[in-house]
């Protein structure tokens, strides 16, 4: 969708940038002449897609170890980030996420924890980090949070996903308005049903897609295609889009929509149906 040197002056570091759809962002990046560094707490599954995307892109990325749950791990990856790209970071995706599927009344306060942690406290983290340091050093920047639509809904069987992302929203949206005078944007960005290794068997194992496949219930009848989801995500961080502050933008197929219009699943009622109330009605 862009130009090749797009974003040939971001220096961007990508959370939980090793796999799914952190690595196809961090892909996409490349391609536009960006300079990245992926950052997780698998430092082998770092390594291998720093190789893998060096060699497919010939472009300038570096990983560094980091769990963002932590805020001094988080600071020593900033600053081994700047020192790796020569120059200071002035993008951050906060993608780094975890969740699976289950009754809440099942879950311990340890579940609860773990996605909790990673989710709101590590984008928090990251976020007050690097704000500190471009506000320090008047560094114009911008941060794009990887949120859901059910940020802004709720969803039942993955509430601590959905309690950290509306935590992630709220903090899009308040620090737009904070930092934006600072020169630093902050947007999200909710994507609906893209397949990736990792969450999807978490998310829809087989059974689970056997009963509920995601693409029935998609107006546009399919999942998400991860160029789809990275040429939005590449506007969101380039120039083109700076006057887009606060603002989140779902790419879901109309999913969520169809999820809450009332009479919604009336399109499972077959013609022969309405041929008969129309008859009726009159």
């Amino acid at each position: 969708m862009l130009s090749k040197d797009s974003l040939r002056d971001k220096r961007i570091v990508v959370t939980g940038g090793g796999t799914g759809l952190g690595k196809s962002m961090t892909e996409c990046f490349l391609q536009l002449d960006a300079s990245v560094v992926i950052c997780s707490r698998k430092e082998d599954v770092l390594k291998k897609t720093v190789d893998e995307l060096k060699a497919t892109t010939n472009g300038n990325i570096h990983y560094a170890v980091c769990d963002v749950r932590d805020y001094a791990q988080v600071e020593a990856m900033l600053a081994q980030a700047n020192e790796c790209l020569g120059g200071n970071i002035n993008a951050l995706v906060n993608n780094a996420a975890g969740n699976f599927v289950m009754p809440t009344e099942r879950l311990s306060h340890k579940a609860f924890d773990v996605v909790t942690d990673i989710v709101l406290k590590g984008t928090y983290n990251c976020s007050l980090a690097f704000g500190k340091h471009w506000i320090a050093n008047n560094i114009p920047a911008t941060v794009l949070n990887v949120v859901t639509t059910y940020a802004f809904t709720g969803s039942a069987y993955v509430v601590p996903s959905a309690i950290a992302k509306a935590g992630v929203l709220a903090l899009t949206r308040s620090l737009a308005v904070e930092w934006g005078p600072k020169g630093i944007r902050t947007n999200a960005v909710a994507p609906g049903p893209f397949p990736t290794e990792g969450a999807w068997s978490r998310l829809f194992p087989e059974q689970v897609r056997n009963a509920m496949d995601p693409a029935k219930r998609n107006p546009l009848k399919r999942v998400g295609e991860h160029n789809e989801l990275t040429n939005l995500v590449s506007y969101l961080i380039s120039d083109y889009s700076s006057y887009l502050n606060g603002e989140v933008v779902v790419i879901d197929g109309g999913e969520w929509l169809k999820g809450a219009g009332q009479f919604n699943d009336f399109d499972q009622v077959p013609d022969e149906f309405w041929d008969q109330w129309e008859k009726h009605r009159r």
